[in-house]
């Protein structure tokens, strides 16, 4: 026996060595599934089979890498090299330079990407004189792509009336045409889109039983892994070629499967035994890298899911603390307890700051922590996206904002004179630059008087130069009366960027509509704070001027090891940290709104916390918030259901929750105790509500700030609960009547200076 298969387990040993016919692996979390592959891919290189021989298919191209630079340690280099080995698309880019004349394409056929991919449709659809704002390229690129991946070419797609009646509820019934045109394009240009690769193999094995004969004796052993994100087309390939061998291992884990929003299909490995009824079956169930708390805390979260493989994970590492649950009086409060944890363990347990990771299930709650990271100059990276305020959608808006404040700002004024489109092409924007450059002046300057500096245009585009000219004079008239709250919410609504960003529900276009809707929650709070502490700079230009300090910080020397990660849970998937926090644990963000009533999207929002804490090794945080600051007021929260999936044993929960409470009764408790808030719209429904209905006439929506919820006198000594900040002792309280303020030291938000005319709380002792 080879020494390195000294090294597994008997459950990672039988995986390795059986060859008798399709096998799957069921690969818990943090049970060394990498290792059975490269292991195995080394044992059937020992034992009879050639490099050409092994087609293993891997979802990155860094999963492929690492295999075989792992491999080549126990066969070698060459040998290693050999191998087909990597993702699904450059394995079948592969196969299609070999056989494309068979499909009509040249061997040099040319590879779209998603951005000429979605260039090519918005041709398409202007040549056919459709509505660009109906016809949104993106949402039309998703549903050409969903149906080849579901195998469906142009004539399908045309006959088949559920996909017909979806564009019609859409407004887009002419997707089908715009399909057959594109498909015919591609061809005629020689090229392929990614999903092409796969639509293309798949019906070049079907149409050339002689070219799938020649690949299936070729490949006489297919390894695929993470084979619970694969969608219905990459299926139906590997079906089509271990039809004959029938030498098939998948490896992958029910459990996390969280990618049904791109196409995976976690019924490919439900079902794997009966679409290969001789199916060995395998289950790695020790978890070498979690402590038997955290194990044991996810096992009793992931049984509650119906649609499952069962496997019981366990752990030989040591017990380790029970996973903590932090209740928060509000999102600030909640950021501010995750960060002092943060402090407090780096300097107990002697951490680097790499070892912690913050997880949230949506980008925009990234603001908040960013913001309290930044506070206490704790140095942070974004994992796998960008800085709240560096994202488009919020750098955007931020240039509305910079232009009515000063409308000499260039930058600003070119990036948003036709954002939304208002049809002011590259062509005139040159005109203009070219016309103040040469008299010396701002673009604004050219822009508001273009004869007076020679700017020959059509009477068309003068037209549009016009409005947008009085769009911005407009707002700039406006925002003396508003604070920057209201200033930001009637620029967004009355400049298009709502209706721009509310067009579809794709999960790019959600993302974009919910930072916005953070952007404007931070432009609330920004408010309502400065007033509490007794400072009346609450205009537009007063929080641009605060937005500056946060979005043009130094740039640091530190790499991303010393770095507190903050991320999606999505984009956390096979990463570890020694300690994990898990935030925003409440209904309608975790599990996500979109999952509504639906089971099985359910089931996926608790894999997705299952993924979530299963990325801990050591220490492993849960918290949530009783009230969230959203659409210019505080919002209750319940507590998230996830947290009662999880057997009490495993968590230490907070003091008031242990007193005969429920998780969920704690939130009622605490709703109880102050005044009612009038039931509102929940989630995107009540994002995209509060955007499109504001009106400037309406008062109730231009203050952001409430009355204060107590007319209590206090003295020093006291304790307070603040709806923000939570429970804090007042220290002294001077002044009298409106000027009256007061210190409070606060548990964890710490020592703040309010003025009790603005300030929400309630005495408690």
């Amino acid at each position: 026996m080879s020494d390195y298969l000294n090294e597994l387990n008997e459950g990672q040993r039988a995986a390795v060595l059986y060859n008798d016919g399709p096998s799957l692996v069921i690969a818990g979390a943090g049970s060394g599934k990498t290792r059975v592959l490269t292991y195995k891919i080394a044992w059937l290189l020992e034992n009879g089979y050639q490099p050409w021989n092994i087609l293993a298919l891997t979802f990155t191209n860094k999963a492929a890498r690492e295999m075989k630079e792992r491999i080549a340690l126990q066969v070698g280099a060459d040998r290693a090299r050999r191998l087909w080995m990597g993702t699904f698309h450059s394995i079948f880019l592969r196969i299609l330079h070999a056989e494309a004349g068979r499909l009509g394409f040249s061997p040099q056929f040319t590879i779209y990407d998603a951005a000429d991919s979605k260039s090519l449709i918005r041709g398409i659809i202007k040549e056919m004189g459709l509505d660009e704002k109906t016809y949104k390229p993106g949402v039309v690129q998703g549903r050409i792509s969903n149906a080849k991946n579901h195998l469906v070419a142009p004539a399908g797609y045309a006959a088949n009336r559920e996909a017909y009646e979806g564009d019609c509820a859409m407004k887009m019934p002419a997707i089908r045409d715009i399909y057959r045109r594109y498909w015919d394009r591609c061809r005629q240009a020689d090229a392929m889109d990614f999903d092409d690769l796969l639509i293309y193999t798949y019906i070049l094995f079907r149409d050339h039983p002689e070219v799938l004969a020649h690949y299936q004796e070729q490949f006489r052993y297919i390894l695929v892994d993470e084979y619970q994100d694969t969608n219905f087309a990459q299926h139906s390939i590997v079906l089509q070629l271990s039809q004959s061998q029938r030498h098939v291992c998948v490896v992958g884990d029910d459990a996390q499967s969280i990618y049904s929003f791109r196409g995976a299909d976690i019924d490919n490995i439900l079902y794997f035994t009966k679409v290969y009824p001789d199916t060995k079956v395998f289950k790695l169930e020790q978890n070498y890298r979690s402590t038997q708390t955290i194990v044991s805390a996810a096992n009793s979260l992931i049984e509650k899911n119906q649609w499952q493989i069962r496997k019981e994970v366990f752990s030989e590492k040591e017990k380790g603390d029970p996973i903590g649950v932090f209740q928060a009086y509000s999102d600030v409060e909640e950021s501010d307890i995750v960060v002092n944890k943060i402090s407090e363990l780096k300097r107990r347990n002697h951490y680097v700051w790499a070892d912690f990771a913050v997880l949230y299930r949506t980008n925009a709650q990234s603001r908040i922590f960013e913001e309290a990271l930044r506070k206490r100059s704790i140095p942070y990276r974004i994992y796998g996206g960008m800085s709240f305020y560096q994202r488009k959608e919020i750098k955007d808006v931020i240039a509305y904002f910079r232009l009515v404040i000063n409308p000499n700002d260039e930058e600003a004024f070119k990036r948003i004179i036709n954002y939304p489109a208002r049809s002011i092409g590259n062509t005139t924007i040159g005109k203009i630059t070219t016309a103040a450059n040469g008299h010396n002046v701002s673009l604004w300057s050219v822009l508001c008087e273009p004869l007076s500096y020679g700017l020959e245009l059509n009477k068309g585009t003068v037209g549009k130069l016009q409005g947008f000219k009085e769009l911005i004079m407009g707002f700039q008239e406006s925002i003396s009366r508003k604070n920057a709250y209201e200033a930001g919410l009637e620029i967004i609504q009355a400049s298009g960027i709502a209706q721009d960003i509310t067009q579809d529900n794709s999960p790019e276009n959600l993302s974009r509509k919910e930072n916005v809707d953070e952007l404007l929650n931070g432009m609330s709070d920004f408010c309502s704070q400065r007033l509490e502490e007794g400072d009346d700079r609450i205009r537009l230009s007063d929080f641009l001027s605060e937005v500056s300090l946060l979005t043009d910080q130094d740039s640091d020397q530190n790499s991303d090891n010393e770095k507190v990660t903050l991320m999606t849970v999505h984009s956390a998937k096979g990463l570890e940290f020694r300690n994990v926090f898990v935030v925003g644990m409440e209904e309608g963000l975790f599990p996500s709104e979109m999952s509504g009533n639906s089971p099985r999207a359910l089931e996926e929002e608790r894999r997705l916390f299952y993924v979530a804490i299963t990325r801990a090794e050591e220490h492993c945080f849960l918290s949530y918030a009783k009230t969230r600051f959203r659409y210019g007021k505080m919002d209750f929260c319940r507590p998230s259901r996830f947290l009662q999936d999880i057997d009490t044993r495993f968590l230490r929960l907070p003091q008031d929750v242990l007193a005969r409470h429920k998780i969920d009764e704690a939130a009622q408790n605490f709703r109880n105790s102050v005044r009612p808030i009038s039931p509102s719209p929940t989630g995107t429904q009540r994002s995209l509500r509060r955007i499109e209905q504001y009106s400037p006439s309406n008062p109730s929506r231009q203050v952001p700030v409430s009355a204060p919820t107590s007319g209590n006198k206090l003295y020093a000594g006291q304790l307070i609960e603040h709806e923000r900040f939570g429970i804090g002792e007042v220290l002294r309280v001077e002044g009298e009547g409106d000027n009256a303020k007061a210190t409070i030291r606060f548990r964890n938000a710490g020592e703040k200076q309010l003025l009790l005319r603005f300030a929400r709380f309630k005495v408690i002792e």
